[in-house]
């Protein structure tokens, strides 16, 4: 069995629900390419289910990207879901293909998206570097919030069942 400290977390600030959800424009890496994309761009087709992880390669991002491929989330909703981390172009295009993952993958090294939305990990014993907690962020069309959760300790991972109830309800 692996073992490891459960360490609390400082509060997130994610946006609340109701709020506009902070556009951003980022590379997105899918399993054939990789093109600069904005936030609004994906809404402009339905709602959209922004997943914050840790760098690709650590086992929470594979345990969380595992259990949502093998939930099917996306396919059968008109939801569109990718994922936000600190891992490069290149990183999640090896993620992507390692796992067979049909989601795409913002890439954002300095951490700003989950800066802008409140939900920075300090990484301990590494003054100045962070990458996003996990959380997890609904928003529909017009970008507005319908849902959000972030974790309060590390490692925790997403309530799977009640985010897919929260995609459902769009």
């Amino acid at each position: 069995m692996v073992s490891f400290d459960v360490t609390e977390l400082p509060p997130a600030d994610p946006p609340a629900r109701g709020e506009s959800a902070p556009e951003f424009v980022r590379p997105l890496v899918g399993a054939e390419y990789w093109e600069n994309a904005a936030l609004s761009e994906l809404a402009e087709t339905g709602p959209v289910v922004l997943v914050f992880y840790p760098m690709d390669g650590a086992f929470p991002a594979t345990y969380m990207w595992t259990e949502i491929r093998d939930r099917g989330w996306g396919a059968d909703a008109d939801a569109t879901v990718v994922g936000v981390s600190i891992s490069t172009p290149y990183e999640h295009g090896a993620f992507i293909d390692r796992y067979d993952l049909e989601y795409r993958l913002f890439s954002d090294p300095a951490n700003g998206v989950a800066e802008r939305y409140g939900v920075v990990h300090d990484l301990d014993g590494m003054a100045g570097v962070t990458e996003p907690r996990p959380a997890v962020v609904l928003v529909d069309g017009d970008r507005t919030v319908r849902y959000t959760w972030a974790a309060e300790e590390w490692p925790e991972f997403p309530p799977y069942d009640e985010t897919e109830d929260a995609i459902a309800e769009l």
